[in-house]
């Protein structure tokens, strides 16, 4: 991709994303994820509605009037975007592939936090860590992170998860929003993901394609693996070899759930064709 052509990509993915970031999920994503804590702001007389656990003792003694202590939110936060780049994210049998819609989903949730004034990270892994940028502010760091979306070639096609939330571990020591989003055909990260979902935020999106849910019956196809490379010939027509594979795919899914509910994790999954707005905010408007 020319740099031309690139740039171009860039501000139409910037347009799309900064219109939902501003006009929807600002302030959902506000109200989702609250700051660190809360610090003592100012005194003031107590009104109706108050919570009465706020009330300042020492002054309401000294005045002989209730009065509340007022505290303001910590509001920076640092989110971190834990993006698969591994070769099943280039599967797509619509207009789009899972990885364009991941991007989108991506830079949405970045511009959302640059409303808040928050550091936006950003880790592409496959079964190792391709890329890390350092959580920074700003719209031209959240651009640097759609450009490496654009046009990053991984180094590998495998997915290892587990990898990337140890990285994650390791270079986040204070609590941070994380988002990860991947079409998790992977196993064995439940152990890990407990862990780094007892310390941050988590959350996974599951990116995936209707034709990855069940194999049409198309008779003998040729087909690649898209993390090994390796050309398979699959007789489509046997019922046996359809129900197998939908049996493992089913097991992917229910393994993706329960390791993200088990961890504390929040979790949802968005099909290529459906709209990832409504989800986003379904889950945005749940959590708050």
């Amino acid at each position: 991709m020319d740099t031309k052509e690139l740039l171009k990509k860039v501000r139409k993915i910037e347009i799309k994303t900064r219109r939902l970031s501003d006009h929807i999920f600002g302030g959902e994503y506000h109200s989702t994820f609250k700051g660190r804590g809360m610090t003592f702001s100012e005194v003031r007389q107590y009104q109706f509605g108050d919570d009465v656990r706020n009330i300042d003792w020492n002054v309401t003694a000294r005045y002989n009037e209730p009065y509340i202590k007022v505290f303001e939110e910590e509001r920076e936060l640092t989110m971190m975007l834990m993006v698969d780049v591994s070769g099943s994210q280039l599967f797509g049998t619509q207009q789009q592939f899972k990885k364009d819609i991941i991007t989108e989903i991506a830079a949405t949730l970045a511009f959302s936090a640059t409303q808040n004034n928050d550091k936006i990270g950003l880790i592409l892994f496959t079964d190792g860590i391709e890329l890390y940028i350092p959580p920074k502010k700003g719209r031209s760091h959240v651009l640097r992170i759609i450009r490496e979306l654009l046009e990053f070639e991984p180094k590998s096609k495998k997915t290892n998860i587990t990898e990337a939330l140890k990285f994650l571990s390791n270079v986040m020591k204070k609590k941070a929003i994380v988002f990860i989003l991947s079409d998790f055909i992977a196993d064995d990260y439940q152990h890990t993901l407990k862990i780094v979902g007892g310390k941050h935020d988590v959350t996974g999106i599951r990116v995936y394609d209707r034709h990855e849910e069940e194999i049409p019956n198309l008779g003998m196809v040729q087909m690649e693996d898209e993390e090994t490379g390796e050309l398979l010939l699959v007789n489509t027509g046997s019922k046996k070899m359809r129900t197998n594979y939908n049996k493992y795919y089913q097991q992917q899914v229910d393994y993706f759930r329960d390791s993200f509910n088990r961890s504390g994790a929040g979790s949802l999954s968005s099909r290529v064709d459906e709209s990832y707005v409504k989800k986003l905010l379904g889950y945005f408007k749940r959590r708050g």
